[in-house]
């Protein structure tokens, strides 16, 4: 299963990047990438996550999230078009004034979706992603 992991520090208290994290209808104000999310059945430190992205083309998937506060937010998929698995973490450590957050991810895709599709998804978004949320967190401070 392909997969990634990076980490990033944020110069922001824990509290506060969980927060953005954990705000997943707000993702379409600053992931240019995703066009809509909407949550529904959250309880008890769960709930279920629709995204719709672009991605060469439009895709809709669920997942499942749990929620650590503060030090962690996982998900697996509930259902998906084009993916047979997605699962990862954001794994958040306090460090000082500042936070060092890991994200990790593992998908697999349907027979149709080429490898350079994945591969673009997994290693080359990541890390625009990350500077995305970074960004997101440092000037709401």
């Amino acid at each position: 299963m392909p997969g990634a992991s990076r980490s990033i520090v944020i110069a922001a208290p824990i509290e506060e990047v969980f927060a953005v994290i954990t705000d997943y209808e707000k993702y379409p104000q600053f992931l240019s990438e995703v066009k809509a999310v909407r949550v529904t059945d959250r309880r008890g430190g769960e709930a279920l996550v629709h995204y719709e992205v672009q991605v060469l083309k439009s895709i809709r998937y669920t997942l499942r999230t749990r929620e650590e506060a503060p030090q962690r937010v996982s998900w697996s998929l509930v259902e998906g078009e084009f993916m047979r698995e997605n699962r990862g973490s954001w794994d958040l450590q306090r460090q000082g004034t500042e936070t060092r957050a890991t994200y990790s991810i593992e998908m697999t895709f349907g027979p149709l979706v080429p490898k350079a599709v994945v591969n673009a998804l997994v290693e080359t978004s990541l890390p625009k992603m990350l500077e995305s949320f970074k960004k997101r967190i440092e000037s709401n401070g």
